[in-house]
């Protein structure tokens, strides 16, 4: 995985936002470059690693396939955006779909000669789903018709793949309104046959390509389904429970996209720290021979750099975690594994698209003017590490639902059995003091909120983005102090151990002004008349 992403992704990844997309009369062409590479993506099974091995999937854990993604995402957003909904695609028709489904679509969709598209948003219905107006209608021969337009459908349409399988949630004649009256369907651009050679051309198109800020190697399509066939997945108005099951895997895909748009960030802004030569340090010149120091030798590139490094490296353990997580929700199917992979989801999502996207802005910032020129690529990184923090949900939302669904629904006591595990694991004794007190102060402010949050409707919504990067620090404190108790003596180690310190006194501190923020509630939002604004 790592040389496909570093000797075949990486190398086009800037040719890709060059060239971008085209649209022609429904027709889209991803840039050039792109097709070999997807070609070597697929042909080494990569977007089946976590797959149903009976379907062709590697059936590797999803713990595993989290670093695979990371490197791909950091090789080349663009490109991998193209296969990565083929994963949740399949995921969610694995758990859903009926058997001649899956024998149908899964090998297809592992072996990347079909990709997948997942089809939710509506020109009127973005967050709130219960607004869509996409009609199915039953044919009577197990079959529906769709009728609708989507938009910011990813990959929607594109010439990488022979078949395109859309996901598509509608609404049948009768179904109740709202959110409890949608349904999931499979709508292919081409109806395949019972042998899965490709049958007739399907009545969904592309309408247009979104001209966006980044990942503009990416097609972003509105689609117009147009009497189009589709195949219902799982029961009548249970559509949105199923592509849950996709988005929750989407979700951590997408933190890891901020992840690995961090990695890429922090390897170009070290490189270049090391070779520019400017001015020279506080203390004196390091490098007499030289015209000039390099930049590590200033204390502000040294804090831009660490804070980078900080956040990628526990950002790393994090998604490893919370891939356990979902493998043990998976294989254990008990209800703490479930809640505890549902706890952590959100947090991943948006802990770590911001994280990446703030680690973004910080190395360019490395590299003074320089970052702003197209040419040295790091406003390609900031650009398409921008979408991350918006698209499957947007951030604001993923921090709502932590703390309505994932904190209040069961008056925080999955969060709390979360905070006394990690009360019970011994830390070093250096940090091992700070880390009590942020884990004290999360459980805390978790019982204020739950205490408060019936008296204040605005509370949860005023309050629930400080607390998921209470949460986020809290829980990259007792990563870091892991990890500095298993460093071992070497190079690595005692980095690992240094930039465990630097995020303690450096970092950790962030959760105090959190807490202070936080039990301030909802009255300085909410107080200001509408007209004002």
């Amino acid at each position: 995985a790592g040389k496909l992403a570093g000797e075949v992704m990486a190398p086009i990844n800037q040719l890709g936002d060059q060239e971008g997309c085209r649209w022609e009369d429904g027709a889209v062409q991803a840039p050039a470059a792109f097709r070999p590479a997807f070609e070597a993506l697929t042909e080494g099974g990569w977007l089946g690693v976590s797959g149903n091995p009976a379907y062709g999937g590697m059936g590797m854990p999803k713990l595993l396939a989290c670093l695979i993604e990371e490197m791909f995402w950091s090789a080349n957003t663009g490109l991998y955006l193209y296969g990565t909904l083929s994963l949740g695609a399949s995921i969610c028709i694995d758990t859903h779909g009926s058997e001649a489904q899956k024998a149908l679509y899964l090998p297809k969709l592992y072996s990347g000669e079909w990709t997948g598209a997942m089809d939710l948003t509506e020109a009127h219905a973005g967050t709130d789903l219960g607004l869509l107006r996409t009609r199915a209608e039953d044919a009577g021969d197990g079959t529906y018709r769709i009728t609708g337009t989507k938009i910011f459908i990813t990959s929607g349409e594109h010439d990488l793949s022979e078949n395109i399988v859309h996901l598509v949630l509608a609404r049948v004649a009768g179904a109740p309104a709202g959110t409890r009256g949608i349904s999931l369907f499979i709508v292919p651009k081409f109806i395949p046959n019972p042998d899965g050679s490709l049958g007739p051309r399907n009545a969904v198109a592309s309408g247009s390509i979104e001209h966006k800020m980044g990942v503009v190697a990416s097609s972003t399509n509105v689609m117009n389904y147009d009497n189009a066939v589709g195949y219902r997945v799982g029961e009548e108005n249970a559509g949105l429970a199923c592509m849950f099951t996709m988005m929750n895997y989407e979700r951590l895909s997408v933190g890891l996209q901020g992840l690995g748009a961090g990695e890429l960030a922090y390897q170009q802004a070290a490189a270049y720290a090391k070779d520019r030569l400017q001015g020279r340090a506080p203390t004196g010149p390091q490098n007499p021979s030289a015209e000039a120091d390099s930049l590590l030798v200033h204390p502000d590139v040294r804090r831009m750099l660490l804070t980078i490094r900080a956040y990628t490296e526990a950002g790393r353990a994090f998604a490893m975690l919370v891939g356990r997580s979902l493998d043990a929700a998976k294989h254990k199917d008990d209800a703490e594994s479930l809640a505890l992979a549902e706890l952590l989801t959100p947090i991943a999502k948006a802990f770590l698209s911001d994280k990446g996207f703030e680690c973004a802005v910080m190395a360019q910032q490395v590299f003074g003017g320089h970052g702003f020129i197209k040419e040295w690529g790091m406003e390609q990184i900031v650009r398409d590490a921008r979408i991350a923090p918006i698209y499957e949900g947007t951030n604001g939302v993923q921090a709502l639902d932590l703390i309505t669904r994932k904190v209040l629904r069961d008056g925080g006591g999955t969060m709390r059995r979360f905070i006394d595990q990690k009360a019970a694991d011994p830390a070093p004794p250096e940090y091992a003091p700070a880390l009590r007190d942020a884990l004290d102060r999360l459980a805390s402010v978790t019982d204020w909120v739950v205490a408060e949050a019936p008296n204040d409707g605005n509370l949860p919504g005023a309050v629930s983005t400080d607390y998921l990067e209470l949460v986020g620090l809290t829980i990259y404190a007792w990563l870091w102090a892991r990890m500095a108790k298993v460093a071992g003596d070497d190079a690595f180690g005692q980095a690992k151990r240094r930039t465990a310190t630097f995020f303690y006194d450096k970092l950790l501190p962030k959760t105090e002004a959190l807490d202070r923020s936080i039990r301030a509630g909802a009255p300085s939002l909410m107080d200001m008349p509408e007209e004002w604004f």
